[in-house]
């Protein structure tokens, strides 16, 4: 009987010690890139239409614009202190964006409804990137 108990004891002891418990720590994989976009840094197309921006961005290689998400905010053109997604249409501009291995090109040009031309940017525009990490599953 005592070995029998002995036993059960060792038996509980060996699990109760091989039990630890681990701290998991998730770090959010994102990564954001905050610019500003300089007045002088603006481009008129020869036909007028469209103004263009073209921003290196060495964090943006082949894999995120392959496979992972690019996700590109500018500050709202009325409230300073907020971003607003892009695509968006603002007082006859649609602004746009599209992203190349090393950089991001941000587009402003005439509304399908607009007959003026954009008119460029005075102010720094602060641009806001989010580089979001995917796993491609095809």
């Amino acid at each position: 009987m005592k070995k029998l108990l002995l036993l059960l004891l060792c038996t509980t002891t060996l699990c109760l010690v091989s039990c630890k418990k681990d701290t998991i720590l998730q770090e959010t994989p994102n990564r954001t890139i905050i610019f500003n976009i300089q007045p002088n840094e603006w481009k008129r197309t020869t036909d007028g239409g469209t103004l263009t921006a073209s921003i290196g961005i060495e964090e943006i290689d082949e894999l995120n614009v392959d496979i992972e998400g690019i996700l590109v905010y500018l500050d709202h053109p009325k409230a300073k202190s907020s971003y607003i997604a892009l695509p968006y249409v603002f007082e006859g501009a649609a602004y746009s964006f599209e992203h190349f291995d090393g950089g991001i090109r941000i587009d402003i040009q005439r509304s399908e409804y607009s007959t003026q031309d954009p008119s460029a940017p005075t102010i720094p525009i602060r641009l806001k990137v989010v580089l979001i990490p995917s796993r491609d599953v095809t």
